[in-house]
């Protein structure tokens, strides 16, 4: 969605969130099984949150469900991230190097990244897309957004009806409108994590 935004990515984002909590995840401990719920019943059923040649399973659900939340302004996905978390905290902490996705999650709890998103001419939200990303900020996802007709869990405000804006925002919490990439770049001086 960072690269080129649809809204119909960002409503599959959601139905893949709520098919993931509501069929994978352990209601009562927290965490996701490698398989659903109405799958046929197992002898036992894995949990996994330590990295091996891929990133957990659990670290990567607990991310992009952060991620997402904030996005959108969704406290069940932050929420569920955070169970995830709270669950394998006992063996990050006896074990950090093998749950470097999960430490990433943790990571986006405790600051969450920041997100751009542009709206307004399209050419000239291009052009600032393109003058964001051109520095490294692993902590920033930009998303334009110019031109679509957004859903309230999106929507921040109103589109101007010339020129572009940004709206810089942490976690659930975003800054007044902006209307140059001067501004924008100056809020992600002050919002970005060091």
């Amino acid at each position: 969605m960072q690269t080129h935004f649809r809204v119909e990515d960002h409503a599959w984002a959601r139905s893949l969130a709520d098919v993931l909590i509501d069929e994978f995840e352990d209601a009562a401990h927290g965490g996701f099984f490698f398989t659903s719920h109405d799958h046929e019943p197992l002898f036992h059923r894995t949990k996994p949150g330590h990295d091996n040649a891929t990133p957990s399973g659990n670290g990567v659900a607990a991310r992009a469900l952060i991620v997402l939340g904030h996005l959108c302004a969704e406290p069940r996905y932050v929420e569920a991230g955070e169970r995830v978390v709270r669950l394998f905290a006992p063996a990050l902490a006896h074990s950090p190097a093998g749950y470097a996705s999960m430490l990433g999650a943790l990571a986006d709890l405790q600051d969450p990244p920041a997100s751009v998103l542009l709206a307004g001419d399209p050419e000239i939200c291009r052009g600032w897309q393109r003058a964001l990303e051109s520095k490294l900020r692993p902590f920033v996802h930009v998303f334009n957004v110019a031109g679509m007709a957004l859903g309230p869990d999106l929507r921040k405000g109103e589109p101007p009806s010339s020129g572009a804006i940004g709206w810089v925002c942490r976690g659930t919490a975003c800054l007044p409108p902006l209307s140059s990439l001067a501004e924008i770049e100056r809020a992600l001086i002050a919002e970005v994590r060091a």
